[in-house]
């Protein structure tokens, strides 16, 4: 196995009943491929035990499989996570009571595992208290995530949320004012009032916040701009507004 492959293994379980161990044992997983068309009495085991779990899930062809593994896999791959997630509702308490200003960044489908460790590293960098990512659509936290982070994963929360409107919401419900952040925003990032307890909402490198999120959060601001170049990579973005939070 070359340097590579072994790279991607250290972050992969293979195999029908690797993968229902790794499920009952409690282990952290990204995501499960599973090959199209996959049947028999294993199969239905697996579907069994992951009937309830929110784990993505996602049908792919054999060759899919076979790229990421070159041993027998038997048509399934989990995608193990190399740190612990938080639940948000239960973080966030803790966070509370320690913090008079908590500060925390929402990422919206943020999909390149290179900004997302680089986000990662500013925000434990500058004291922010915890990312909140959502369930399905995002980045993997992978050990590539973790590199690119410098190690800043392991230091710093990650809440994986279900539903980032109701996220949102529940940061309202306690106090926390929410900034979305794009180049759209209707005050400048200059204005707004970071001395309390804030949420910041940065939106994916193609999409954008979504307008669900907007719609959700108390101020939608941008980053002052005099240059011909109208928007910004979303890491060294998401660096500037954490960088304001804490001026």
């Amino acid at each position: 196995m070359n340097k590579e492959d072994r790279k991607k293994s250290d972050d992969l379980v293979y195999g029908l009943w690797p993968v229902i161990e790794a499920i009952t044992h409690g282990k952290e997983i990204n995501k499960i491929l599973i090959q199209k068309g996959l049947e028999g009495n294993a199969f239905a085991e697996l579907r069994k035990n992951l009937k309830g779990s929110t784990i993505p899930m996602q049908m792919v062809p054999i060759q899919k499989l076979n790229k990421l593994v070159k041993q027998n896999h038997q048509g399934v791959i989990a995608m193990i996570s190399p740190i612990k997630y938080h639940k948000l509702e239960k973080l966030l308490p803790e966070i509370l009571e320690t913090k008079n200003k908590p500060k925390l960044i929402v990422l919206d489908h943020i999909t390149d595992v290179r900004n997302f460790g680089a986000i990662a590293r500013t925000a434990e960098c500058l004291g922010y208290d915890a990312i909140v990512i959502p369930s399905k659509g995002g980045a993997l936290i992978t050990s590539d995530a973790i590199k690119t982070s410098a190690g800043a994963l392991f230091n710093i929360p990650v809440c994986k949320e279900e539903n980032l409107r109701d996220a949102l919401e529940f940061l309202s419900d306690n106090d926390i004012s929410i900034y979305s952040c794009s180049e759209k925003g209707n005050m400048q990032l200059t204005e707004g009032d970071f001395d309390i307890p804030v949420a910041i909402v940065m939106g994916s490198e193609e999409k954008g916040i979504s307008k669900d999120l907007i719609n959700r959060s108390h101020y939608h601001c941008s980053i002052p701009m005099v240059g011909d170049v109208s928007s910004l990579n979303v890491a060294v973005a998401a660096g500037i507004v954490m960088y304001e939070t804490v001026r």
